[in-house]
Parts: structure tokens; sequence; C-alpha cells
């Protein structure tokens, strides 16, 4: 029976698809909200793509072994079946693998909670290529999945990691952390139920999120629009991570720049921003760091920025490094500050509607809003 990948893969989705087709992704980050359709793409993907390198063999991964073959294993064998390949698959549990009857090509499936079993990991030609962490969240941080990497990664000419979560609710988990950070061959995708066709999904699942969106709104933005929404320490509420086209980047009418003055472990920071006074909006759209890095040397990222006749509000803190600017060619002054200053500069920007920051554009200034919290005492846990 042939399969149009159109009718298995939701829309949203195609585009990765593509990109992935292209051989331009190497690591697939997929985030989202319950029902976004993330795990569903990721097991035909996964098929998909064992069958394009018929010298590869594939591992998906969750923490706790005792999950798999309700979760991913059973995913899986909805993929090859939606698919129509169930008649060139043989799936068993013990062990837990579904094999490719043409090539003997496997996909393996084991948790993290037993590290032996990956270490002895054996496959009977060719090399593993394919690994899927489900739930990244819940492993041990970035040490853990990079060792799993190095681990399951050995030898072969092709490799792609996915990697699939519901963000939790703080900015400062190490998944949401992750998932700003950009590197070559990384590609972060996010979706929600929205984006699936409603047939998919059922009149009951689309009923009770109307019904907790109506009844809960944050508690509907967490679980079914996957945003970081906080626990209730976020010194910042308003937080809308967005992609803004060049097209919008460039009708912004009034742009401000800004310098904070660091060197290590605090970077050098600069940053575009438009404010719409009328809907109360900001819009932060550009950003540059640096560690380590001299004045003349960011003045002239500066400068690669900045038109002629604009100019650079700085930290005042630091008066010699704004006259090193001015000398440099940069167009600079100092912030005016008083008793109270930075404390009124946190209640504008908590009385925002929005703080709209683009977080491939700015992924550290998105994480610096993010992870800004409110202190809690550790006994009682009061703010």
């Amino acid at each position: 029976m042939r399969v149009r990948i159109r009718d298995v893969v939701a829309p949203v989705f195609w585009p990765v698809h593509r990109a992935i087709a292209r051989g331009t992704v190497q690591e697939l980050v997929a985030k989202g909200g319950r029902g976004s359709g993330k795990s569903s793409y990721i097991s035909i993907e996964l098929v998909l793509q064992l069958l394009r390198h018929p010298a590869c063999h594939a591992v998906v991964l969750r923490k706790i072994g005792g999950t798999l073959r309700t979760s991913v294993y059973a995913q899986i064998q909805w993929a090859i079946g939606a698919l129509g390949l169930a008649k060139q698959f043989r799936c068993t549990v013990s062990p837990m693998e579904c094999t490719y009857l043409p090539t003997g090509q496997k996909i393996l499936f084991f948790g993290t909670d037993d590290p032996g079993k990956l270490k002895s990991i054996k496959v009977p030609f060719g090399a593993i290529g394919l690994a899927w962490f489900e739930e990244l969240d819940q492993f041990d941080g970035p040490e853990e999945v990079r060792s799993v990497e190095q681990s399951v990664f050995r030898g072969g000419s092709f490799t792609l990691a996915f990697k699939s979560f519901n963000p939790p609710a703080s900015g400062r988990s190490w998944a949401n952390r992750y998932a700003l950070e950009q590197r070559p061959g990384k590609l972060v995708h996010h979706s929600t139920y929205r984006d699936l066709p409603p047939a998919w999904l059922g009149e009951r699942f689309l009923a009770d999120a109307a019904h907790l969106e109506q009844t809960n709104p944050t508690a509907f933005r967490h679980e079914y629009l996957g945003e970081a929404v906080g626990c209730g320490t976020a010194v910042f509420g308003n937080i809308q991570l967005q992609t803004l086209t060049t097209e919008q980047c460039q009708s912004f009418d009034r742009v401000y720049h800004g310098v904070d003055w660091g060197w290590y472990p605090d970077p050098w920071a600069f940053n575009r921003a438009h404010y719409d006074a009328a809907r109360k909006v900001l819009y932060v759209f550009d950003e540059l760091t640096r560690r380590k890095t001299g004045n003349r040397e960011t003045a002239g990222l500066v400068l690669s920025r900045i038109g002629p006749d604009e100019y650079v509000i700085a930290d005042s803190a630091e008066q010699k490094s704004v006259s090193d600017y001015a000398s440099y060619g940069v167009r600079c002054r100092g912030a005016e500050k008083g008793p109270g200053s930075v404390k009124y500069s946190m209640k504008w920007l908590q009385a925002l509607t929005a703080i709209v920051i683009d977080p491939e554009r700015c992924p550290d200034t998105a994480k610096e809003f993010l992870e800004y919290e409110y202190e809690q005492d550790k006994k009682t846990g009061e703010i």
C-alpha cells in the first residue's frame, strides 16, 4: 500500500521534513504542548530515514526504561503501520526492537537508567545513525544526553538526533535553555495542537483544551501551547517568544540601541529594540554578545549594526567606555540613572502588554528574560 507523506505528516512539519531531506539538519529539537504532533512526526521521520540509509540503525531512548513499551515503542509501531510497512517489519518485546526485514536494520529501545546496556549496544552491521530522545527534559541534563550520543554515534557517515519534549514551566529548566542554544545543523521547532488538523485530535481533546483556556489560562498556555510560564516566581509574565520576519524588523520605526558593558563571566551585550507605544509592546529583534572583548572590537560590531545617524545608550557606570565608543565613531551616551531607577525600570517592563523576543535572533536575551526570577526562602518557599 502506497502512503503519501502528506497524509501522515501534519503541514506544520513539512518544512522540517524538507530540511532533513536536504541534509541540512543533524539535530532536531521538537517542543510543544499536548497534541502538538511532535512525537508522531518524529516516529514517521525516523522510520523514513532508516529506509533512506540502508547501513544505518536507530536507537530510541527515554530516561526510564519501564516507560518504553507504552510510549515510544508503541509510537514506532504506529508509524510503521501508518506508512504501510507493517509486513516488512518484525517487532519484538524481548529484546525490544523493530527489525526491517529486507535489510536487517534495527530500531532499538533503551532507558538510560541502565547505562550498562547502552555501553554494550551492538548492531549486526553498519552503525547507529539515528537517535531519538523522547521527553528530553526528564534526562539528567545536557551532559547525560551528550554522553549517550558519544556512546551510540560511533562510525558511519550519517547521524541525526531527534529530541522532543513539552517545555517545563520554569525558564531555568535545562531543556528550555538547551532549546535556545544555537549551533550549526541544529533546528528547533515549536508546534501546538492548533497546528494539526482538528480531525486528528477529536472533539473531546479540543473541548478539554477550550475549557482549560477559559478556566485557567496560565495552565492552558503551559500544557497546550507549550510555553514556559514560570512557577510563580517569574519576574516577567509577559514574555512572548516569536519569530520575527525580516520585513517586520525593517518596518520598525522607533528603534532603540543599548549596550551593557561586560567582560567575564558576564558578557558585553548589545540589543536593538522597537517600542510600540500605542499597544505597549516592546520588540527585541537583534543582539550581540561577547566575552573578554575590548571596547575597540565591540565598537566595530556596533557600527556594523547601526546607521550613521543612530546613537546608542550605554550603561553609565563606565563613563570611560562611553568615551571610548565616542572616540571610535559610535554616537554613544550613558543611561540616565537615579535613586530607584532600576526598580522603576522593572515595573515598567512588567506593565507592558508584551515583551516580544525573537529566540533565533536573540537567544541570549530570551534566556536572560525567561530566567529572571524572584528569590525564594529556602525553608518556607516564600517569594
